[in-house]
């Protein structure tokens, strides 16, 4: 098994790599990268390299469907080929990968165009953890001229708010933080909320960074609009029959360093936000109702429930 396989799978363990649509373009790299070194002699040898790093790669992280279903895409497209060519299959893979992160390019454009049209001038959104995506539609919604504020929380253990909050800082948006228990504090203070996912399920419940369902408890009592921002490339097809999207736990040295050792510590890095406490999920369709998410992708991704 390629190095870059191995290294890959070693930062998004430790999160070196973090945020669900880097982890996918991770991932991809590798495999081309895996591929381009290739010593395989046929395409049954060529697709079990792939199959090895398949695993190795979904090991990696519980909660990453839009990396999983990114490999899945490429040897999907090398399985129903008829090229017996190593090298060709290869040049196949580099030719799967340009197009799926051409098409995770175009969905980060679409999100943001129509995402912004949510926010005015004078809006005060809150936003929990960090996502890329969220980011990006912050970014769009600041060049079109409009003068917002985001509430950032510090999203505890590892504080990845504090990633938000600089990088819209450096766009010139004025930013507040606050710790995570203080949502529904503010709650009341802002026009909507605007958070990302790390997966989609087939009943159209979203998996985020732990808290994110109870800012969405906080956002339903105090009836302030909330919105998931995410590409439909999140959806996990394994939802569809009956599975549930694993929730990763990590270390409890996250949590507290030098604890005491009897007592017990958990740490889930995830929690489900249940469809209903959803407004709506803005994603490369529109702007969606959570309930007609499998409609949605059964549309557009047809390939993702046969793959």
């Amino acid at each position: 098994m390629a190095k870059a396989v191995e290294l890959v799978v070693k930062r998004i363990k430790t999160l070196k790599v973090q945020g669900a649509r880097n982890v996918a373009i991770t991932a991809i790299k590798a495999i081309e990268e895996l591929t381009a070194d290739s010593k395989a002699q046929s395409k049954t040898q060529f697709v079990n390299e792939l199959f090895e790093a398949r695993e190795m790669l979904f090991g990696s992280r519980e909660t990453e469907p839009l990396m999983r279903n990114a490999v899945r895409r490429i040897i999907h497209e090398v399985e129903k080929s008829k090229e017996n060519d190593p090298n060709e299959l290869a040049n196949l893979v580099h030719q799967a990968s340009s197009k799926f992160l051409q098409d995770l390019e175009a969905t980060k454009e679409r999100i943001a165009e129509i995402g912004s049209r949510r926010i005015q001038s004078s809006s005060r959104i809150l936003t929990h953890c960090h996502s890329s995506t969220v980011t990006y539609l912050f970014e769009r919604a600041k060049k079109e001229g409009k003068q917002f504020e985001v509430v950032c929380t510090e999203t505890r253990p590892l504080f990845q708010g504090r990633i938000t909050a600089q990088e819209l800082l450096d766009l010139g948006v004025k930013t507040t933080m606050i710790i995570d228990s203080a949502v529904r504090f503010f709650m009341n203070k802002v026009d909507l909320v605007m958070v990302g996912a790390d997966a989609i399920t087939s009943e159209g419940n979203i998996v985020n960074k732990i808290g994110t369902s109870l800012v969405a408890l906080a956002a339903n009592e105090a009836r302030t609009p909330f919105y998931v921002v995410s590409e439909l490339l999140k959806f996990d097809p394994s939802t569809v029959h009956g599975e549930y999207e694993k929730i990763e736990e990590r270390n409890r040295n996250e949590i507290w360093s030098d604890a005491p050792s009897k007592i017990e510590i958990r740490n889930p890095a995830f929690d489900i936000t249940r469809r209903n406490f959803i407004h709506g999920i803005i994603c490369e369709e529109g702007i969606i109702s959570p309930h007609s998410v499998l409609d949605v992708v059964r549309k557009r991704y047809s390939w993702l429930l046969s793959s």
